[in-house]
């Protein structure tokens, strides 16, 4: 039997192993009888990966506690209570925001889109403002927290920020081959979002506010654009331009302003370590 202490002086990915195991361990006979009784296959996916994430909460601070001998692990990975990560959240959120409608109010002034009426569009903004918040959330915690811990813990800042950026990469590319192959070009933008959501947390002393806002304000513009069907992609540039799927990640100008937000929070670092 694995004495719980020994594990923190294990390699890093040996660590994360053991961690997703018991994770698995706990998820799955829960997991299974919910895909298997619950006919709706996305409502079964949004009670099971809430369910994972639930136990994720509660694995984390024993896990600290017993492996670690910290019993703030949450706090450490900078879930915090304050006004200040609030504050920082709601700044965050108004970044991400903005800057998905400025990419295509853009694109609509130089005709690769037209924008239409929507209807039902306060549901969709208050129900795209829950999914992006919860989203933001779980994934900011699990990357930028638990991940990022874990990362730091064996390597530098320097190889943990690429490491980070990534896995996070990796994670929201893994799919059918096919499909990566005819979205391949989304690989690049994703990858600058992890360095920008980790430059986001280290540029507030550690804490999640930041990450979580801009993270959650970038899906939240994206559904109301992309569920509210705002706009029409009038064909007259290549979708690598604009992006593959419809996905601004996949393309030119997503990947052009998304480069403008990693300058300035890098700048933003460079300030803060000036000051």
């Amino acid at each position: 039997m694995i004495n719980p202490t020994k594990i923190a002086n294990y390699p890093f990915l040996l660590r994360v192993i053991i961690f997703l195991l018991i994770l698995a361990t706990i998820w799955l006979p829960i997991a299974a009888p919910i895909y298997l009784l619950v006919k709706d296959s996305n409502l079964a996916t949004i009670l099971t990966m809430g369910l994972l994430f639930a136990e994720f909460l509660l694995l984390v601070p024993r896990w600290g506690k017993q492996v670690y001998g910290q019993t703030q692990l949450l706090k450490s990975y900078g879930l915090v209570n304050t006004r200040q990560n609030g504050f920082e959240l709601l700044i965050g959120l108004a970044i991400g925001l903005s800057i998905t409608f400025t990419l295509f109010l853009v694109q609509g002034l130089f005709g690769f889109v037209s924008w239409q009426n929507s209807d039902n569009l306060p549901r969709i903004i208050a129900e795209g403002l829950l999914s992006a918040l919860g989203v933001g959330f779980a994934e900011e915690l699990v990357f930028r927290g638990w991940l990022l811990d874990e990362l730091q813990r064996d390597y530098n800042a320097q190889i943990s920020v690429r490491a980070n950026s990534l896995v996070f990469a990796l994670s929201h590319f893994i799919k059918p081959v096919e499909a990566m192959l005819r979205s391949w070009p989304q690989f690049p933008g994703l990858l600058l979002l992890g360095l920008i959501l980790v430059l986001a947390k280290r540029n507030c002393q550690n804490r999640l506010g930041l990450s979580i806002g801009l993270h959650a304000g970038l899906v939240w513009g994206y559904y109301i654009i992309n569920i509210g069907e705002l706009v029409r992609y009038s064909g007259s540039v290549p979708d690598w331009v604009t992006g593959i799927n419809g996905n601004p990640l996949a393309g030119a100008i997503g990947l052009l302003f998304l480069s403008v937000l990693a300058v300035g929070m890098r700048q933003m670092s460079q300030r803060s370590k000036g000051s």
